[in-house]
């Protein structure tokens, strides 16, 4: 929770592209201020320090922290006002408190406001990002980008192989994330051509980028091929799409590879790097995201908190004799919940972890209760990492089951 004590004026941002609509509360909820207000920090500036200089101390707050609410929160804090964020799903909720059903900004940046005045458990604390920091959100978000784009276009070339040639799809689409199955797509995209092309020149092409696979796929892709003795009507329009979807799809990749290695360079970098990436099924990516939405931990006063914040603290449903099992509230920092779930799965290799999640499947169960469990014992053990600055050690599987 914020320390809200000393605040003399709560002014909530209903941020947008070109301007905002600011509405400003006073400790006995008095409006002091109800203008639209210019996304510019000379404007910004001139409200903020007319406000501190008449009433005090300002909180200003948010309900977008990232993108067109980033200047007003860098000019606040330049200013000399504190800074808090209103979760979207939180200010939807407490929105419906108030009377009318307009969805205007005037009236956006008076729940905001007034949010934060009489319910500041509901605010969320906002750190000061160093440079550091700022470069790995921007470039997790691109990340992340490229990686939809990725399984986008994966999906479309599996489609097209799946409609046109099912043998071929079970080869070559689970492989697609590998460079000398692209490559090939890109030089011989229909059935006919890869045929045409013979054994030889394939492994030839694919031998550089896949030494250990090349003879054994290209035989797999030949089996595939003999399977399928009719042409679906509309096979030859692979020979043009195909080639064109697998170059996007390599661009991609090569992309997430130049971007994995910036990422990886600024990680190490920062002081937690070493901390985050001790911990079993937490690499590269997920110590950035993992850094970029928890920061130093010190925004959480303690595990359960950050659970609650990720979306991994379990709830069940109950009504009367009716109790639903327990599932991941829907609530909750995505980034971060897709995160914690990711490297669970990756930290099945861990004796520690996996011990703790063969113990939920013997009780019942599912794999993704067991999983959920999982993720959510590792926040406890991540939140204890972040707070002493210590770095994850492993314990035998009977530490763990004890």
């Amino acid at each position: 929770m914020i320390d809200t004590s000393e605040i003399a004026v709560y002014l909530g941002l209903d941020v947008g592209k070109g301007d905002h609509h600011g509405h400003a509360l006073t400790v006995a909820g008095k409006t002091v201020y109800d203008k639209r207000l210019p996304n510019s920090e000379p404007k910004l500036r001139a409200v903020f320090d007319k406000l501190r200089a008449k009433f005090g101390p300002v909180l200003v707050i948010v309900d977008q922290p990232a993108s067109i609410g980033a200047l007003p929160l860098t000019v606040a804090r330049d200013a000399g006002c504190h800074v808090a964020y209103l979760p979207g799903l939180a200010m939807r909720r407490i929105a419906d408190l108030y009377p009318g059903e307009a969805k205007t900004d005037a009236r956006d940046a008076r729940v905001i406001a007034d949010a934060a005045r009489t319910m500041p458990h509901t605010l969320r604390a906002l750190e000061l990002a160093d440079e550091t920091t700022a470069q790995l959100t921007m470039l997790t978000g691109f990340d992340e980008d490229l990686a939809a784009e990725a399984t986008r276009t994966s999906n479309r070339l599996r489609g097209l192989l799946t409609q046109f040639h099912p043998s071929l799809e079970r080869v070559l689409g689970p492989r697609l994330d590998h460079p000398a199955v692209t490559c090939l797509l890109e030089r011989f995209g229909s059935p006919a051509a890869l045929r045409k092309a013979g054994r030889r020149r394939l492994v030839g092409l694919i031998k550089p980028k896949a030494p250990r696979m090349a003879e054994r796929l290209v035989g797999e892709i030949f089996d595939a091929l003999d399977e399928q003795t009719v042409i679906v009507p509309g096979t030859a329009t692979l020979d043009v799409i195909v080639p064109s979807l697998a170059r996007s799809l390599a661009a991609v990749h090569e992309q997430r590879r130049a971007l994995e290695a910036q990422i990886t360079e600024l990680l190490e970098a920062h002081p937690l790097s070493k901390v985050l990436t001790s911990m079993p099924g937490v690499g590269v990516r997920t110590a950035a995201v993992l850094l970029v939405t928890v920061g130093g931990g010190t925004a959480f006063p303690s595990a359960a908190h950050l659970a609650s914040y990720a979306g991994l603290a379990p709830t069940t449903k109950s009504s009367g004799s009716s109790i639903h099992g327990e599932h991941a509230p829907r609530t909750g920092n995505r980034q971060l919940k897709r995160a914690m779930f990711l490297s669970a799965f990756a930290a099945l290799h861990d004796p520690a972890s996996r011990t703790y999640y063969d113990r939920q499947r013997a009780r019942g169960k599912t794999h993704t209760q067991a999983l959920l469990r999982l993720a959510r014992q590792r926040i406890s053990v991540l939140f204890a990492m972040l707070r002493d600055g210590a770095f994850y050690q492993s314990r035998l599987p009977e530490e763990a089951a004890a």
